[in-house]
């Protein structure tokens, strides 16, 4: 019992200790600069949610002209391009009836050529709606940091229609999953340029009562995840309608299709590696998305109210919670197969579960903490109780080895369970006793006693192992032994008995022997069994432990030994083992008999030998 309590305080410990650690973890994920390995497979799972999920249909209302290789063959500039052939694709974009222009190329140096910026912001001033990008830029020495607002040109600002940030989140692993969604200057609230966008093909207010967790849009609270948006990416690169400037800038665009552009978002920017505004996204972290598509993304995400939430820490909490105590229950299986199983259906039914609530609600539950405490806390207990079954084995194998032979200690490690050897049980008990020894010892030395008396004892003990039996102890010249425990026997008085006529030809082989060796050899054996139910278990301290047993049905064996004295036979048994013997084993009804301890008298059976055994080996009486 105490051993039992003591592997649960042993196996819950491993358990808080598992939900410590992984909570601790992710607790340190809830600091700014700190990126956790739990938190970064966290990215890792939320990406493949994302593709399993499959890529989405992009808005229809929002276009892309590109700045790609196209443009730069087809016409020759260098980067920068004269922001007057920016004017031409603006024109074409007028004139195919574009509702909001976002453009996404820094306006804040002149263009080496007079005139050509006024020249641009005259284009833009045409359209129903223009949005450019500013920077705040964050500047240290180590002791301060100096923050500066960098906007178009004044030429610009007189004619946008809006302006906003531009900074994409890179995460650890440099993947783009969101955007900042708003940053401050000199008390002034700036926000994320696709906001603008939004608002003004939208017709709404701008954004407002901005925290770290949200903020308003569109009579919506739009989720942020520390001020962060965390952009609903609806494909690979290349997902939405894109044209390359210099096909918009000739006109062939709408010379081919007049409602290219009609009331849509354009955004204009570069889709070419040269410009180097690429980046790895969930959906391309091999093939790159440009800066702009993000931005398309980004945007398509506000006009839909298509937000992606992402699981509160106290829900993350909650589930970890859930998890550990899952993993408890699992964890007490003994067996590994179910547990195997158990802890498999949970992992991949929570994962099943994650993909419907993102799939249906975009909402991002955990995944790799609770995963984790599932693993851990069934793991780890696991193999803590599988070592610990391995040493309790290891110790009951080392203690039966003297009790039983090595193959019956095999075998009741494959069949038994270990933690029901203390029973009680129906067994055939052997008593047997050297008659006179006790005269010869008087006799010998203590050195010529053992020299005897060990040889005697490893040859009975070989007998009783080769047939299925259990040495229980010695007792000087005595051996106590039974049949049918720890492995059970259905014919184990038939075992018992067959045992001790091999103890028998044993005895008269060691007699020859001891003879022709000059040693002392006038002995003989009684042997007294008896069968039937007894208490059969480990008793004794730490220190020292023996498998035996103890009952009246023990003590009735020793009684029989007894009286192969009396009746100068050297095998008794009882009428319970008779009862089991009788069609194997020629017996003869010698008395019945009370005996101490017993107020009732037993019946007592001479064994004669082996049913139609030759008279040669049938058993005789004692010469006297």
């Amino acid at each position: 019992m105490a051993k039992n309590k003591k592997s649960i305080n042993l196996h819950l410990a491993l358990l808080l200790g598992t939900l410590t650690l992984v909570l601790l973890v992710q607790i340190a994920g809830l600091f700014p600069k700190v990126t956790t390995p739990i938190e970064q497979m966290e990215y890792s799972a939320r990406d493949l949610l994302m593709r399993l999920r499959g890529e989405q249909t992009p808005s229809e209302d929002i276009v892309i002209v590109a700045i790609d290789d196209e443009s730069f063959s087809g016409t020759g500039f260098q980067w920068p391009w004269p922001r007057s052939y920016f004017a031409e694709i603006v024109d074409q974009i007028n004139a195919g009836g574009g509702k909001v222009i976002g453009v996404d190329i820094f306006l804040f140096e002149p263009d080496p050529k007079d005139g050509n910026d006024q020249i641009f912001a005259d284009a833009l001033g045409k359209s129903t709606s223009a949005v450019n990008v500013l920077q705040i830029l964050k500047k240290g020495d180590g002791q301060f940091t100096n923050f500066t607002l960098v906007q178009p040109l004044s030429p610009y600002r007189d004619i946008l229609d809006g302006t906003g940030i531009t900074s994409f989140v890179r995460d650890e692993d440099a993947i783009i999953r969101s955007v900042q969604a708003f940053d401050t200057y000199n008390g002034k609230t700036y926000y994320h340029w696709a906001f603008d966008i939004a608002r003004l093909y939208l017709g709404v207010e701008p954004p407002s009562n901005p925290t770290s967790t949200s903020l308003q849009f569109n009579d919506q609270v739009v989720p942020l995840n520390a001020g962060q948006l965390v952009v609903n990416f609806t494909g690979r690169a290349g997902t939405y309608p894109t044209y390359s400037a210099y096909s918009v800038a000739l006109g062939d665009v709408l010379e081919q299709d007049p409602d290219a552009f009609h009331d849509k978002i354009v955004l204009i920017g570069a889709t070419t590696v040269t410009l180097q505004d690429i980046y790895p996204t969930p959906y391309s972290a091999q093939n790159p998305t440009s800066g702009v598509e993000i931005i398309a993304s980004t945007i398509d995400t506000l006009i839909n109210g298509a937000y992606i939430t992402l699981a509160p820490a106290w829900i993350a909490l909650l589930i970890t919670l859930a998890a550990a105590l899952l993993a408890y229950f699992i964890s007490f299986s003994k067996r590994p197969s179910v547990t195997v199983i158990l802890l498999l259906v949970s992992m991949s039914g929570y994962l099943i579960a994650t993909f419907v609530v993102f799939a249906s609600s975009r909402f991002v539950l955990p995944v790799i903490t609770p995963q984790a405490m599932l693993f851990l806390g069934v793991i780890l207990p696991t193999v803590e109780q599988a070592v610990s079954q391995e040493l309790e084995k290891r110790r009951v194998r080392n203690l039966f080895s003297r009790f039983i032979s090595p193959e019956m200690v095999d075998q009741m490690m494959a069949t038994q369970d270990l933690s029901t050897l203390n029973k009680r049980s129906d067994i055939s008990i052997i008593f047997s006793d050297i008659r006179g020894f006790t005269t010869l010892s008087e006799k010998l030395s203590p050195e010529e006693v053992v020299a005897l008396l060990n040889p005697y004892l490893e040859a009975m003990s070989k007998v009783i192992y080769k047939h299925g039996g259990t040495v229980d102890k010695y007792e000087g010249d005595a051996i106590i032994a039974f049949f049918g425990e720890p492995v059970p026997y259905k014919d184990h008085a038939v075992r018992a008995l067959r045992a001790s006529l091999d103890m028998r030809k044993a005895l008269v082989e060691l007699k020859d022997q001891w003879a022709k060796e000059g040693r002392p050899s006038k002995i003989e054996m009684g042997i007294g069994i008896n069968s039937g139910e007894v208490f059969v278990g480990m008793v004794g301290s730490e220190q020292r432990i023996n498998y035996t047993v103890i009952g009246d049905n023990a003590n009735l064996a020793s009684r029989l030994q007894d009286l192969t004295k009396t009746y100068d036979w050297p095998i008794l048994i009882s009428e319970s083992t008779y009862q089991h013997v009788k069609n194997e084993f020629d017996c003869e009804f010698a008395d019945a008999v009370t005996v101490k301890g017993k107020t009732k008298a037993v019946n007592v059976y001479k064994v004669l030998g082996f049913i139609g055994a030759p008279d040669s080996e049938q058993i005789k009486p004692w010469q006297k």
